[in-house]
Formats: C-alpha cells, sequence, structure tokens
C-alpha cells in the first residue's frame, strides 16, 4: 500500500458541521481534495491550517455534486480516487483493506462499499461481488479507466452515479461492491431545522428534473415522457388541492416537482438552487 495512490475527493456545500468526522476518519497519509461549492475563503483557510493533508478548491458558486467531484477528480494525480460525501466516516481498515481488493482486481473501474448499499447479495463465499449500480456516498475510481470523462455535469442532484455506472457498464466496465470496505453513511441528519423545508424543494425539484433527463438520454423523448407522465400529472393536482386548503408547505414541495419535471420536458438546463443563506 502506497499512500501516494489515493486520493480522496469530497464536495461540501456548507457542511461545516459534519465535515471534521469524515476527514478524522480518513487516515492522515492520504491526500484530500475538498471542493467547497461557494466563495467561503474562511472555510478553506480552517480547513488548511487544520489538516495538514487537506487541499481545499473554492468552486466559487454552488455547482453541483457532479461538476464539484469533476473538479476534484481534475486535481487528481494518485493511481485511484475515493469520492466521498462529507457525511461518511471510514472504519479504520477500509483504506487498507480497498487496497488489498485493487490488488486482486486490478481491472475494475469502480468499487464501493458494500455497507449502506441495501443489496440482497449473499457475500458468505465472496467479499468481492461484480453488480450493475452503486450509491453515490463512497465510490472508489481506478484513475486511468476513464481518460478525465467522470460524471455528467448536466445532473445537479441525483442520477448523477446511476448515470455514471450505466456509462461504465456500457463500455463493458467492471463495477465491484466489497463487503470488507465498511464505510458508514450518516445522512443529513444535521440540517438546520430553518433549512429543511429549502432542503425539500430542491430536493423536489431535481428528482423529478433528473428522472426525465436520464430516461431521455437512454430511452429517448417519448419513452421519458411515457415515464414522466404519471408524475407531472400528480405533482399538478396536488399543487392545486394544496392550494384550495392553505397548506404552504405541501403546495411549493409540489410544485416544486412540477417545476423541474417541466424545465426537463422543455429541455432546460437544471436551474433551480437552494436558498440556504
Amino acid at each position: 500500500m502506497k499512500s501516494k495512490d489515493l486520493t480522496v475527493v469530497i464536495v461540501t456545500f456548507k457542511s461545516q458541521g459534519i465535515i471534521s468526522k469524515c476527514i478524522q476518519s480518513i487516515p492522515d497519509y492520504v491526500k484530500i481534495i475538498i471542493v467547497e461549492n461557494s466563495k467561503n475563503e474562511n472555510f478553506k483557510k480552517d480547513l488548511e491550517n487544520k489538516y495538514q493533508n487537506v487541499k481545499c478548491i473554492l468552486a466559487g458558486q454552488n455547482k453541483g455534486y457532479a461538476a464539484g467531484n469533476n473538479i476534484g477528480l481534475d486535481y487528481v494525480k494518485s493511481k485511484y480516487a475515493l469520492v466521498l460525501n462529507p457525511d461518511t466516516i471510514l472504519h479504520e481498515d477500509a483504506i487498507q483493506n480497498f487496497f488489498i481488493t485493487a490488488n486482486k482486481i486490478n481491472d475494475f473501474h469502480l468499487l464501493g462499499p458494500a455497507s449502506n448499499q441495501m443489496v440482497q447479495i449473499d457475500f458468505k463465499k465472496n467479499n468481492i461481488v461484480e453488480v450493475n449500480n452503486l450509491k453515490g456516498f463512497a465510490i472508489f475510481f481506478n484513475i486511468k479507466k476513464f481518460n478525465k470523462n467522470f460524471f455528467d455535469e448536466n445532473y445537479f442532484l441525483f442520477f448523477e452515479e446511476i448515470d455514471l455506472c450505466k456509462k461504465v457498464k456500457k463500455n463493458n466496465g467492471k463495477i465491484y461492491l466489497d463487503n470488507s470496505i465498511i464505510i458508514k453513511h450518516e445522512g443529513a441528519s444535521s440540517v438546520e431545522n430553518n433549512k429543511k423545508l429549502e432542503l425539500e424543494k430542491n430536493r423536489n425539484w431535481h428528482w423529478m428534473w433528473s428522472t426525465f433527463y436520464f430516461h431521455k438520454k437512454y430511452k429517448g423523448f417519448l419513452i421519458a415522457l411515457l415515464i414522466i407522465l404519471p408524475k407531472f400529472f400528480s405533482s399538478f393536482f396536488k399543487t392545486i388541492f394544496y392550494l384550495l386548503i392553505f397548506d404552504k408547505k405541501k403546495r411549493v414541495i409540489y410544485f416544486c416537482r412540477l417545476s423541474g419535471i417541466l424545465n426537463s420536458i422543455l429541455g432546460k438546463k437544471s436551474w433551480y438552487r437552494p436558498s440556504l443563506d
């Protein structure tokens, strides 16, 4: 195992409250590139002063998960990269076990921890199983396999890792889950209450936008339209219903779903951004 063979990439956005636990779970001999989707100079200075193995890049604005990861991956000079969410925590032997597996199957494109994947796989015979998809909270990249062609930046949120895995499999690449690599995904439990509605609106808008875009990309416009139409009518009628009964919270959530669908159908970019100031 050589420390120079792995770089960790973490995309953050207002993640001051959770990023330290993630960094501290990573061995200090591993280089970490953090891409902060803002212009927060204080965040950058604090991290780089506190952790000698951390380089923080300011994206200047909220570019989303796909574009943020591409920025970080473009800086990677090592053989492998590990893309992490900021709310993940590595088990103490996660990095060591990754290198053991990478030496066994060096032809892989992507490799993920089996933990938190919610898959029905029997790992009794083998810790390593080939799969079609991985969840995006923790993905090891075999950098040489990608030729700088990583995530589709049209996605702002959702479907980025599904799209990535589909592209890899389309090119006959190998994707594996490893039961010996343990990475805990804590989720967004630390979000402040006054920001939860804005994040809910953001999730609903982008889930709908990305759903149609993904299906259009791989199945064509008409099939994607047939898939999204039930969600379109459901969002439309629920927006009207909650307007009539004066439920503002649910009305704005379903309106965001409706807006996301319409913008995606019309071929508009994924423009919606949460207001978290």
